[in-house]
């Protein structure tokens, strides 16, 4: 009798333990999902972000303005004596 009692109250304790995982697992499926969401759009808007940042460089470089405060680097000679 006493082992009836046991492995009723085990099996359903075992039911219910499977539910709650279940349950936590759909969860966290879906918490990635929404990660994996936000990084895709991350990603996209970080592209963006290059090519803007790309172009402001490339405006900025043909600026006469930004020329006269930091003119064009010119090679040093000690760099053209080391590749000889």
């Amino acid at each position: 009798m006493k082992a009836d009692i046991f492995f009723f109250i085990s099996s359903i304790a075992t039911v219910v333990l499977a539910v709650l995982f279940s349950v936590v697992l759909f969860y966290f499926i879906k918490a990635g999902k929404n990660l994996y969401h936000i990084s895709q759009k991350l990603q996209e808007h970080f592209h963006e972000s290059e090519e803007f940042v790309l172009e402001l460089k490339d405006r900025l470089e043909d600026n006469m303005v930004f020329r006269l405060f930091f003119p064009p680097a010119r090679s040093r000679s000690r760099d053209r004596d080391k590749k000889k």
